[in-house]
């Protein structure tokens, strides 16, 4: 089969097409034939040596994927360990969904890294209630887009930051009450102004670094910080009194090393109260760009620059 692996740790350039033996389904797996196959940050960092990969799952990259089942023709996306970047790529059964009628494949490919990223973060670890509100950071990633329009299509007020003034339009387009130019104005003030200084129940954060201090400040009483990513850096201050005069919780998680059975838990989460939202039509997937597949390094190269609005997507 048609792959692109990692030849060595390094920049976009190390992507290189290749061919590989077809993967064999184990026990509760089954074989998708790809269609698309959604490009996203840990896909860089593994390029760059900076994610290994876990014990049993492909070296290619790839964390998404959709297409058909091979035997039933059955038209799927899924969450996948690793193996995306192929013809060809074995997925956990449990982490497999139908397409959303009326999607089509490049849609259903850009949904499950960030749409299961995002459920376990803000609904199941910050456990974000209807009528609360939530400010994502990097409003425009993929992880973004996703967490804007899950939110406000379950009924929360959603703010959000990004680095420019069509960005944060953007960010409003797709649902968010207000957004902010964070290389222009202090996302801090500007939540505390748009609550009227209750600050908001739930954070989402991609950046950590020096934006921690100011996050806690703009949460309100019994407030929820969950980091999913650390782009500014691991470490920061932090002011312990306020965690603790104001109940506040500061939580995090990564999903790739989590076991098949958390996945299958929040796919089934996703089935039962995400996908009816996507085939009304409440939420719909953003797709900034495609490439082929062969064209990978382009697709990463993309991705580093921050250009993109929403998602990069490999076609075959």
């Amino acid at each position: 089969m048609r792959a692109v692996e990692i030849t060595q740790p390094g920049g976009p350039e190390v992507l290189k097409p290749a061919e590989r033996p077809k993967p064999s389904p184990k026990p509760g797996e089954i074989l998708i034939k790809v269609a698309a196959a959604g490009v996203n940050r840990p896909d860089v960092l593994q390029r760059m040596g900076m994610y290994p990969v876990p014990p049993g799952a492909s070296d290619l990259p790839g964390l998404e994927i959709a297409g058909e089942v091979v035997g039933s023709g059955e038209k799927v996306c899924a969450l996948v360990a690793g193996g995306g970047y192929a013809e060809y790529c074995v997925a956990p059964q449990a982490q497999v969904l139908a397409v959303p009628k009326g999607l089509t494949m490049i849609q259903a490919a850009s949904l499950p890294e960030t749409f299961f990223t995002v459920w376990s973060n803000v609904y199941d670890r910050a456990q974000l209630a209807p009528g609360e509100s939530l400010l994502v950071q990097g409003g425009t990633s993929g992880i973004g887009v996703t967490a804007i329009q899950m939110a406000a299509a379950t009924g929360n007020r959603v703010f959000a930051t990004a680095g420019s003034d069509d960005k944060v339009a953007a960010c409003v387009r797709l649902g968010a009450a207000e957004a902010f130019n964070y290389k222009t104005q202090d996302f801090e003030k500007e939540v505390l102004r748009a609550t009227g200084g209750k600050g908001v129940n739930v954070i989402l954060d991609m950046v950590g670094g020096d934006y921690v201090p100011k996050e806690l400040k703009c949460l309100a009483d019994d407030g929820r910080l969950v980091f999913i990513a650390y782009l500014r850096g691991p470490k920061t201050e932090l002011n312990i009194d306020a965690v603790m005069r104001r109940r506040l919780t500061i939580s995090g998680s990564t999903l790739r090393p989590r076991p098949v059975e958390f996945k299958g838990a929040i796919a089934r989460s996703l089935r039962d109260k995400i996908w009816p939202l996507i085939e009304a039509g409440r939420i719909k997937p953003e797709i900034y760009k495609t490439f082929p597949l062969e064209q990978a390094a382009e697709a990463h190269r993309l991705m580093e620059s921050s250009q993109h609005i929403g998602k990069i997507v490999l076609t075959l």
